[in-house]
């Protein structure tokens, strides 16, 4: 290894030892309270379990369309193993695109076929990720009030879902849906970065992803943008199945705003999967949403012990199980892409998480 490539590797550990340790309160709260989980019902854990499952479906369906391959074993299995490597690596996420390529390859699937069909499902996530914050929004300047209930709640969700379908095709369909996301995102974020060089040329760069993921995915870009926001849904709805088992009965729109904040806070590459950073961000947007101090820990505990530390060792599985039926020869990267070429590489756009993680 050379000796920039060690200096680097030790900046990153530094950086993820300073997190973890100005990060520590948030975590030690969160994992103190553990014993408080005896007092939910198992019946709640199945169906958070089985909200997970359902998740990482839509994901295996994305990346399977993605890479043209009618199998499924080589994309579970691929998804699996590098979401648990995403998580248990620092700055993981940055190899967590390559190391699912390499799988891929080795299983069969085209070079061609898994390096754009990996950076077309990040993309078509992340987006879908982009837009449930701004589906919330109105509800709560109107300040609409949900009922208290369960089935209420399951109900938010499905207009959730049809909601980010509908953007999501309307942004296929025509330009000007992206052009005017991508400008209000820039305004945004040039507004609350006063200090950072200007964001430039946003909405251009919406339109070329998603002309990428039209090449990619071709006619079958809507079952994608179906896929993807069921995977946000059935995560969101875990969380609301959580806090439902701790007894806290929160609004779903402010719930939303907390999982988005949640998820943008486990892309973070400072520390694996956004460890610390989440169970710190979710616990305190949960605070703001309405939910007790108590409940919110123990919910997020929940939340997190379901989504975030099960699938690990999952993952670990996944990679004996690959290793075994298909080798574990050493793949070459694909080329790189020439200056100016849209063609696609393995993992995600530039700036951005892979989908693996969570």
């Amino acid at each position: 290894m050379s000796p920039g490539a060690l200096t680097r590797r030790g900046l990153l550990l530094a950086v993820t030892g300073i997190s973890l340790y100005l990060l520590a309160p948030a975590l030690i709260a969160v994992f103190g309270a553990f014993d408080e989980l005896d007092e939910i019902s198992p019946l709640w854990f199945a169906a958070m379990l089985a909200l997970q499952v359902g998740s990482f479906s839509c994901m295996w369906g994305i990346l399977r369309l993605a890479v043209r391959t009618p199998r499924w074993r080589p994309v579970i299995l691929s998804q699996l193993a590098a979401n648990s490597l995403g998580r248990v690596v620092p700055g993981g996420l940055a190899t967590v695109g390559a190391v699912q390529y390499s799988m891929l390859v080795r299983a069969g699937v085209p070079v061609a076929a898994a390096a754009s069909g990996i950076t077309a499902s990040a993309l078509v996530v992340f987006a879908t990720l982009l837009t449930l914050p701004l589906l919330a929004l109105p509800a709560i300047l109107t300040g609409v009030a949900v009922d208290p209930n369960l089935t209420r709640a399951a109900l938010a969700g499905a207009v959730l879902f049809v909601l980010m379908v509908a953007v999501g095709a309307a942004s296929v369909v025509w330009d000007k849906p992206l052009e005017l996301i991508g400008r209000a995102a820039q305004a945004l974020i040039n507004r609350v970065r006063p200090h950072h060089e200007p964001v430039a040329a946003l909405p251009e760069r919406l339109l070329r992803e998603r002309d990428i993921v039209l090449g990619v995915l071709g006619r079958q870009w809507w079952e994608a943008l179906l896929l993807a926001a069921g995977r946000w849904i059935l995560d969101y709805l875990t969380l609301i199945a959580a806090l439902y088992a701790v007894g806290a009965t929160p609004r779903p729109s402010l719930v939303l705003l907390a999982f988005c904040t949640a998820s943008l806070l486990g892309n973070l590459p400072l520390t694996p999967g956004g460890l610390g950073f989440v169970e710190a961000g979710l616990t305190g947007t949960l605070a703001l949403a309405g939910v007790g101090a108590g409940a919110a820990v123990v919910a997020t505990l929940a939340y997190r012990l379901v989504s975030f530390w099960l699938p690990i060792p999952a993952g670990a599985v996944a990679a004996v199980l690959h290793r075994r039926r298909y080798g574990s020869e050493e793949v070459e990267p694909p080329p790189t892409p020439k200056p100016g070429s849209d063609a696609a590489m393995p993992g995600p756009p530039a700036g951005r998480s892979a989908p693996t993680t969570r």
